[in-house]
């Protein structure tokens, strides 16, 4: 199994990006990057999936229903990752979905198979938590939007991190890879990444899993770039290293199988003795890149 996917190697139909859990040899997890050209429209049926639509640059309308009623939902969106927070649109299994853009741009569909039928909704940008984690060069910013907790999904989390040029982050290593009630749930991961260049240089990254146990054998040491994916079916995963001069961002879509939608994780033992440090050092004080706005527009 080849967990790192180039930009490029992972593509599917009119899909830029397209990661069923067939293609990944698992059960629940899905991501695709929709690219459309300004007028451009797309439709597509969710199946055994819910999904949720986020922008990463440009704006759209998603509509979705089925033979009972449709829900229209208009996304601001934003320019692109490092410049703000976007709204974003829920839509549910066996329904039919179409996403169109006036002005054209790129949109990320996360997708977990699930069994409960919610219904379609509209997440205004002014309710995504924008969170700060970790401290130092362990600094990073965490937009909350499809977080447990935050917005009801069946089985979908996701979430998005932006790490600036030089930091680390998703570290102490983690994992979610066993089924322990109350300490760490099984959750299978997607990474999605974007870089903001410098003088018309790229940025670039690094990531890392390595293998947690018997059986959870995933092993990755990947220089990443702009629509690279990593695919974390299980393994401590961590870090993730922006290259200085260049933040770098991340889109995680989970889902597994427990019966509670829960992010909970286990640090290495090896390493869990550095969130002990973070109180002793100040946020770095290039975060928030932005926060989310007051109200919606």
């Amino acid at each position: 199994m080849t967990y790192h996917l180039p930009a490029g190697k992972a593509l599917g139909g009119p899909y830029a990006v397209d990661v069923t859990p067939e293609k990944a040899g698992w059960g629940h997890s899905s991501l695709r990057i929709l690219e459309l050209p300004p007028g451009g429209a797309h439709s597509f049926d969710t199946g055994d999936s819910e999904w949720i639509v986020v922008p990463l640059s440009g704006g759209c309308t998603v509509a979705a229903g089925d033979d009972f009623g449709r829900e229209t939902f208009e996304l601001q969106g934003r320019a692109d990752v490092f410049s703000g927070v976007s709204d974003f649109a829920y839509v549910p299994r066996d329904a039919r979905a179409t996403v169109t853009s006036t002005g054209g741009g790129r949109f990320a569909l996360t997708g977990a198979r699930c069994t409960r039928r919610l219904p379609a909704r509209y997440g205004p940008a002014s309710e995504v938590p924008v969170e700060l984690r970790g401290t130092g060069n362990c600094s990073r910013q965490v937009n909350n939007f499809g977080a447990a907790g935050v917005f009801e999904c069946d089985k979908l989390i996701a979430v998005e991190v932006i790490t600036p040029g030089g930091n680390w982050s998703s570290f102490p290593p983690h994992k979610h890879d066993e089924h322990r009630p109350g300490e760490e749930s099984v959750l299978e991961e997607i990474y999605y990444f974007e870089f903001a260049g410098h003088d018309g240089v790229p940025g670039l990254g690094y990531q890392r899993v390595s293998p947690s146990g018997p059986g959870r054998d995933t092993d990755v040491l990947a220089e990443v770039r702009d629509g690279d994916v990593v695919l974390i079916p299980d393994g401590w995963h961590g870090p993730s290293m922006a290259t200085p001069g260049h933040h770098m961002y991340y889109l995680n879509v989970m889902a597994g199988p427990e019966a509670e939608r829960a992010w909970l994780i286990c640090d290495h033992p090896d390493h869990a003795w550095v969130r002990g440090t973070w109180p002793d050092q100040p946020v770095d004080p290039r975060l928030p890149l932005y926060t989310a706005p007051e109200t919606s527009v």
